[in-house]
């Protein structure tokens, strides 16, 4: 058995106090011997004041986050996938982008958000991260003490192919870092992780932030850990915290040979209208 620890958090407008929190995660996931600690969608900075965010956006050789996430990681000998940053890219637009760091605080992989939320809820609430955000165009893998990681971001999740490719570059653990939506996340988010879990008999983690935040956003919770069966392995409901939970690496190849849906996946050619 392997310990993973997961950070649910409310970020908000004040990168600095951001990374405080970060870093006494790190800490404290490090000394109860975790292997590996995830956190959610935008760790750094949630405001959507683009104004009053525009003076934390930088690149990501200058983001202090970043750089104090390298350095306790490096600190306490943890890795660490930061769910995700918003970083400043060529172009001067933005990219939503994860990291995965190890446990020297060097970047073993990046990845961009491939797919933005562009929506209009019945709730109201109003998304166009396609305004200030670029979508990525890679699907990412890297090898963790915890297994071939397959990356993606929130809004990710609703798109199956994303997580079919992950799983055949060998994916064995995915992770799905988060800021739902309080409608969304009610409606839809355990059933979505478990069905992603499911498909390729993989364990997956989903780190999420949570509560009312500065900006006046609301985010969901429940941070999930799903095993290969599409158990729920951890969920930290509502509250704010550091959770752990315990994953077995050899369950996945057991569960793909009990239920080898992954092995029977065929190429889909064409679609006939009869």
């Amino acid at each position: 058995m392997t310990s993973i620890a997961v950070l649910q958090m409310t970020a908000g407008i004040d990168p600095a106090a951001n990374a405080d929190v970060l870093e006494r995660a790190i800490a404290e996931a490090a000394a109860a011997g975790a292997a590996m600690i995830f956190t959610p969608e935008m760790s750094g900075l949630i405001d959507r004041d683009r104004t009053r965010a525009a003076a934390h956006l930088t690149t990501e050789d200058r983001d202090p986050v970043l750089a104090r996430v390298r350095a306790a990681a490096a600190e306490h000998g943890l890795w660490v996938h930061l769910g995700s940053l918003a970083m400043r890219v060529e172009d001067g637009r933005l990219a939503n982008r994860g990291y995965v760091i190890d446990d020297r605080g060097d970047i073993r992989a990046r990845y961009d958000k491939m797919h933005l939320f562009d929506v209009d809820l019945p709730s109201g609430e109003s998304w166009r991260e396609s305004a200030a955000y670029v979508p990525g165009d890679r699907a990412i893998v890297v090898d963790t003490p915890v297994g071939r990681l397959g990356l993606a971001i929130c809004y990710d999740l609703r798109f199956p192919a994303l997580f079919a490719a992950l799983t055949e570059a060998g994916a064995t653990i995915l992770s799905v870092p988060a800021a739902f939506t309080r409608p969304t996340g009610g409606a839809h988010w355990h059933v979505l992780l478990r069905a992603r879990a499911i498909e390729a008999g993989v364990h997956l983690v989903a780190a999420a932030q949570t509560g009312e935040h500065q900006d006046g956003r609301a985010t969901y919770g429940h941070s999930l850990v799903v095993g290969p069966w599409g158990e729920v392995l951890l969920d930290m409901g509502e509250a704010a915290g550091l959770g752990f939970a315990a994953i077995d690496p050899t369950q996945v190849e057991a569960v793909r040979e009990r239920l080898p849906a992954i092995r029977h996946r065929r190429a889909i050619p064409s679609v006939v209208r009869a």
